[in-house]
């Protein structure tokens, strides 16, 4: 078996170009290389395959049959490793049929889900979505996996080989039924926020959040008299009862355009938090996972611009 890589491959272009011309000096003028190189190339092609290969007859280098029988591999090998050099195929949104697996939560998969659909009905009409329930310890063998193309949440302690970038700035607006007794001039003070029982989303089947962390520094607690695992089973349990609730702002027109609720601003300081997106960087040149990117990019900018009327995300 002859050792590759003892060899010079460009043997393998000269031989190509010898083959095409018929003629050294025309494969020398093709490759831009001078006539003894390519006529150095010839004899050491001859040694490699143990025979003439080409012949003079009368102008022309004619191929001898050892040549022909072994023209079409080689051209065959060059074409080969030319498609493997060349850009890869351009992803085309409007014919691909991609199947695209996104894993997010409920309530963010409510806010972006809309906008998403449109744009893909737009300018990708065959590709179809898959969406999953975003699981912070598993999601990044997710992506290793290539099971998801990409996570939407908010992330913390990324591997160096999974990419973030941000898309929006999110904060805690309180929620409550219309003409809720705790409601004065549409606020509601700290004390009356204490007052009255809450209802708090949590997938860590516990009744502390973020809220209760805070209440607790100012010696302050709140009776938590519901949780729920679903965002969306929030809105009809505290339009139907005293419950009070802190939900992200981005929930707030939802909320409001289904149900009897008022929102108002919490009588706490609660940090703001960043949503984002989260890809691996196996995938972070790829045509279509680019074109995902810069789609749930684009839903992003303009449900915060209908949201608070400008950019907030620092790197999005």
């Amino acid at each position: 078996m002859i050792e590759l890589g003892a060899i010079d491959l460009n043997l393998l272009v000269a031989f190509e170009a010898l083959y095409d011309s018929k003629s050294v000096t025309a494969a020398a003028q093709r490759l831009h290389v001078g006539q003894p190189a390519m006529s150095a190339s010839l004899g050491r092609l001859r040694s490699l395959f143990n025979d003439n290969l080409f012949v003079r007859v009368g102008r022309e280098m004619r191929p001898t049959a050892k040549a022909k029988a072994i023209a079409p591999q080689i051209t065959a090998a060059l074409d080969t490793i030319r498609a493997t050099l060349a850009e890869p195929q351009s992803f085309t949104p409007l014919s691909s049929q991609r199947v695209f697996t996104l894993a997010t939560s409920d309530y963010f998969a409510s806010l972006i889900l809309p906008k998403m659909l449109v744009a893909f009905k737009q300018q990708a009409p065959h590709i179809d979505l898959r969406l999953i329930t975003v699981e912070k310890e598993s999601f990044v063998e997710l992506i290793e996996g290539e099971i998801i193309d990409l996570a939407l949440g908010t992330f913390v302690d990324l591997p160096s080989h999974v990419l973030e970038e941000n898309l929006l700035i999110e904060r805690f607006l309180g929620v409550c039924r219309l003409n809720h007794p705790a409601l004065e001039n549409d606020k509601v003070s700290l004390d009356k926020f204490v007052a009255f029982p809450h209802a708090l989303f949590t997938l860590r089947r516990d009744a502390v959040g973020i809220v209760d962390q805070i209440l607790s520094e100012q010696g302050l607690q709140r009776r938590v008299a519901l949780t729920v695992p679903y965002w969306l089973a929030l809105p009809t349990a505290i339009a139907t009862s005293d419950l009070l609730a802190a939900i992200p702002s981005c929930l707030k027109q939802h909320f409001l355009q289904y149900y009897p609720l008022q929102v108002f601003e919490l009588p706490l300081d609660v940090p703001h938090w960043v949503i984002s997106m989260a890809w691996s960087k196996l995938s972070d040149r790829d045509a279509a996972n680019l074109w995902l990117r810069q789609t749930i990019r684009d839903v992003c900018q303009n449900i915060e611009l209908e949201l608070y009327g400008s950019r907030h995300a620092s790197g999005a």
